[in-house]
């Protein structure tokens, strides 16, 4: 049975991880999900591949031989590609954690990691790939207008003051969930499951670098922030006219 809000198309998964067994087990789970996988273990292999075909979801392992993990992630972004990063991470290596969701990874899993966590991350991004892409091939392209701000789901656009504003997939869908409701408090864990997909302890800080990687797009002074702004001791809230 097809999950809502699901599409019926094999996904497509590039999964980029130079160790042998990692990748056989990574490979096990995603064929058990009836996904479309390619294997690459070289970075530089990994951004030819990603250019040169349409995925629906790269797994990206961050160290890498040929260009490293945050490479492959950075230049990707710089390049427009907005397919769902979920990045393969050393348990002790938070600060490359930190960096590659500042430079515009979706997700990241600590290794090792369960299998069971594993298909539960790649399945929600795959569903919130998938819900984009439904509403974009559904006629015209309704916008939410909050304040300074225009949000359209379908083209996945947003223009703050009739400027454009190039936002990675997730953050524009934490944009448009603020957008929905201006003013309500959003607790980290809330956003966590309504914007990912998932609640799990411990990966709130996720929600919090995204944060400020939206902020720095959106804010005049991302240090005093007035449209995404903190509310100490609970979570954010969105301000459309500050």
């Amino acid at each position: 049975m097809t999950e809502p809000g699901t599409s019926t198309k094999q996904p497509r998964i590039l999964l980029v991880e130079d160790d042998e067994d990692i990748a056989r087990l990574v490979l096990l789970h995603l064929r058990d999900i009836d996904a479309q996988v390619e294997h690459c273990d070289r970075g530089d292999d990994a951004l030819e591949l990603a250019n040169r075909d349409s995925w629906d979801l790269v797994v990206l392992d961050l160290r890498l031989p040929g260009a490293s993990g945050l490479d492959v992630c950075r230049k990707l972004r710089e390049q427009g590609n907005t397919t769902p990063i979920l990045m393969l991470t050393a348990k002790s290596s938070e600060l490359d954690r930190v960096l590659g969701l500042e430079l515009g990874a979706d997700d990241y899993l600590t290794k090792p990691f369960s299998p069971l966590e594993l298909v539960a991350r790649i399945k929600a991004l795959l569903r919130r790939s998938s819900i984009n892409v439904q509403q974009q091939q559904r006629g015209g392209d309704p916008c939410l207008e909050r304040g300074p701000f225009s949000i359209c789901t379908q083209s996945h656009t947003v223009t703050l003051r009739g400027n454009p504003v190039d936002l990675t997939s997730r953050e524009f869908d934490l944009l448009l969930r603020f957008a929905q409701e201006p003013g309500r408090v959003f607790r980290r864990a809330e956003l966590l499951d309504e914007v990912w997909g998932y609640g799990h302890d411990g990966y709130e800080h996720t929600v919090n670098t995204h944060i400020n990687r939206l902020r720095r797009k959106i804010e005049t002074d991302p240090g005093e922030p007035k449209h995404v702004v903190t509310v100490w001791g609970v979570g954010y809230r969105f301000q459309e006219n500050p």
